[in-house]
C-alpha cells in the first residue's frame, strides 16, 4: 500500500511541479473555452490526455518505442502552441462534431508527447519496481486527479472571469490563450530542433 501512494503522489506532483508547467499551460490552454455544464467533455479530453501519457510510458518502459529526447522537448511547447492557438481562432464559436472528434485525437497525441518527455526519468524510477505495470497505474492516477485539480481552478476561474467581472467568453478565452502561449514561446526558443 506504501508504494501505491508513493507513484500516486509522483504522478499528481509530477503534473503540479512549478519547475515543469507544461501540464498545466497544456490544460490551462486546453479547458478555457470550456465550463462547467461542458465538464463530461472536458473530464474525457482530460483522460485521453492521461491516457496517451500513460501509452507512451508503457512502450518506453517496456522498450517498445523510443523517440528523440530532443524531438520531444520541441514538441511539448509546440503542442502547447497549437493548442493555445487553437482556443484563439476558435473562441466565441460553436464546437462541430468534426471539429470536436479532431480535438479529441489531437489531445491524445499531445498526451503521447508529454508522456515521452517524462519517460526517461520515469524508467529510472521503473528499473527499481516490482511490477511497473501497477507502477504505471498508480502514477496514471495520479497524474489524472492532480489534472481534474488543474481543470477545476481553470473552470472556477472562468466562471469567476465571466459572472463576477463580467468578461465574455470570447474574451476570457483569447486572454488566458495568450498568457498561455506568451509562457510558452520562451520554453519553445529554448528547445528549439532547427
Amino acid at each position: 500500500m506504501e508504494e501505491f501512494w508513493l507513484y500516486l503522489k509522483l504522478g499528481f506532483e509530477h503534473v503540479l511541479d512549478w519547475n515543469a508547467y507544461d501540464h498545466v499551460l497544456f490544460l490551462t490552454a486546453l479547458v478555457a473555452s470550456y465550463s462547467f455544464q461542458q465538464s463530461r467533455k472536458v473530464i474525457w479530453l482530460v483522460t485521453l490526455f492521461t491516457v496517451g501519457h500513460v501509452l507512451s510510458l508503457v512502450l518506453s518502459a517496456y522498450n517498445i518505442l523510443n523517440v528523440d529526447r530532443d524531438m520531444i522537448e520541441f514538441l511539448i511547447p509546440v503542442s502547447i502552441i497549437f493548442t493555445a492557438v487553437y482556443s484563439i481562432f476558435t473562441a466565441g464559436r460553436v464546437n462541430g462534431k468534426g471539429k470536436t472528434n479532431l480535438f479529441y485525437f489531437v489531445t491524445f497525441f499531445f498526451g503521447l508527447v508529454h508522456g515521452f518527455g517524462f519517460s526517461t526519468h520515469f524508467n529510472m524510477l521503473a528499473k527499481g519496481a516490482d511490477n511497473i505495470f501497477f507502477m504505471l497505474i498508480e502514477f496514471a492516477l495520479g497524474i489524472e486527479l492532480a489534472q481534474i485539480l488543474i481543470v477545476f481552478v481553470v473552470l472556477l476561474l472562468g466562471f469567476i472571469a465571466q459572472r463576477v467581472f463580467r468578461f465574455s467568453k470570447r474574451d476570457w478565452v483569447l486572454v488566458i490563450s495568450s498568457i498561455v502561449t506568451g509562457m510558452t514561446v520562451p520554453i519553445l526558443i529554448d528547445n528549439w530542433i532547427f
